[in-house]
């Protein structure tokens, strides 16, 4: 029996800091950092750090929704970067940081609308939601060395300031889906 997965992408800054959070969620199979929804055909990372290509810096999960719901993915998300800020997250500043959700499906979009109104009717957040919207387009997967940089590297100075405190975030906030 092979499990139907689905796939989403997620802009919330810098993706090693995404990256780091979703490799520790249970029923998220797989996490692969990238650029999307840019005009430049083939963008690298030098040319999406110059903030002219339009990209964003996200992560593209494929995962198992009959053991994480799309809902759940996207509590996670929200939790572990600032939907208020526009073009930044931190010190991270460009529109290559930008919040977003890029969608394969027109269910994903209605869901992920349909969140984002529910937290702004919540309350809950201060500022006005800025999370970019989107279907899915011009995915490009990052070059190698940025796929699980934060495995790879967890003395390095951003890692240890900025992706560590978010997932030690993640799993006292979700620990019922943080991988054993």
């Amino acid at each position: 029996m092979s499990i139907v997965t689905q796939s989403l992408v997620l802009g919330g800054g810098c993706f090693w800091c995404t990256e780091s959070v979703f490799l520790q969620v249970r029923g998220v199979l797989e996490v692969e950092s990238g650029y999307s929804n840019g005009q430049a055909p083939n963008p690298t990372y030098e040319m999406v750090s110059t903030g002219n290509s339009g990209h964003n810096e996200v992560v593209r999960l494929e995962f198992d929704p009959g053991t994480i719901s799309l809902q759940e993915i996207l509590e996670i998300f929200f939790l572990i970067h600032d939907p208020t800020t526009l073009n930044r997250q931190g010190h991270d500043v460009g529109t290559q940081y930008r919040s977003g959700i890029y969608c394969t499906t027109q269910e994903q979009l209605q869901a992920a609308q349909a969140m984002v109104q529910s937290l702004k009717d919540s309350g809950d957040f201060e500022k006005p939601i800025v999370t970019e919207l989107q279907m899915l387009s011009n995915y490009a997967r990052a070059e190698e060395y940025h796929q699980n940089f934060f495995a790879k590297n967890p003395g390095q100075g951003y890692c240890l300031a900025v992706a560590a405190p978010k997932v030690a975030k993640f799993r006292k906030t979700f620990a019922r889906l943080a991988k054993a």
